[in-house]
C-alpha cells in the first residue's frame, strides 16, 4: 500500500499497489504491519456499509467522544463520493480544517481518519456504497456531530443544491469547540 501523508495531521490517503497479471489483480486492502510502522492504529473493532440510493446524499459530519474516540479506514465500493475530514483536536496543528477528497470506487483509495476528527460524505453518483472498518464499537452516547455547512469550518460541497440529509444531522449544532 502506498501512503501519502495529507495537511490534516495524522489523515492518509492509502492508494493499493495492484499485483497483475492475465487474470486481473491481487492487492492488500489493510496490513496490520504496515499501519504500525506508519504509527497508526490497526485495531478493527467493526466493519461498517453505507448504503445510498441517490445522488447528492450527505451523511455526517460524525464522530465519537473518548473513551470511545475512533479511527476509521474508508473505501468507496460502488460508485463514487466526497469523503471529508474535520479536525476537532485543540492540540493539533490542522485544527479545525478540514480535508476533502472523491474516493471512487473504480480508484479502490482510500482515506484513513485519526482519531479526534469528524467524517461524512456526500454521493456524487447514484447506488453508492462505502465500506469502512472503525477502531471502536458504536456507543450511542458517545455520537457526536457537526453541521454540514457550520460557517467555523466552511467546507465546500461540490453539490450544494437538493441535498438528501437526516433530519439528525440538519440538527447538529453551531461548532462551539471541544465536548
Amino acid at each position: 500500500m502506498n501512503f501519502k501523508k495529507t495537511p490534516i495531521a495524522g489523515a492518509y490517503v492509502i492508494d493499493i499497489e495492484p499485483k497483475g497479471d492475465e487474470r486481473g489483480f491481487f492487492a492488500r486492502g489493510f496490513c496490520q504491519q504496515e499501519f504500525e510502522a506508519l504509527e497508526l492504529n490497526s485495531k478493527v473493532a467493526q466493519a461498517n456499509i453505507g448504503v445510498s440510493r441517490q445522488r447528492g446524499t450527505l451523511r455526517g459530519l460524525h464522530y465519537q467522544i473518548a473513551p470511545y474516540a475512533e479511527t476509521k479506514l474508508v473505501r468507496c465500493t460502488a460508485g463514487a463520493v466526497f469523503d471529508v475530514i474535520v479536525d476537532l483536536r485543540p492540540a493539533s496543528s490542522s485544527y479545525q480544517k478540514w480535508l476533502g477528497i472523491e474516493l471512487a470506487a473504480d480508484t479502490r483509495r482510500m482515506l484513513y481518519v485519526p482519531e479526534g476528527c469528524a467524517h461524512g460524505y456526500l454521493t456524487l453518483v447514484d447506488n453508492t456504497e462505502i465500506f469502512y472498518l472503525v477502531s471502536q464499537f458504536y456507543a450511542a452516547g458517545a455520537e457526536r456531530g457537526l453541521r454540514w455547512n457550520d460557517p467555523v469550518f466552511g467546507i465546500e460541497w461540490p453539490i450544494a443544491q437538493n441535498l438528501v440529509i437526516s433530519e439528525k444531522d440538519r440538527r447538529w449544532p453551531d461548532w462551539s469547540g471541544p465536548a
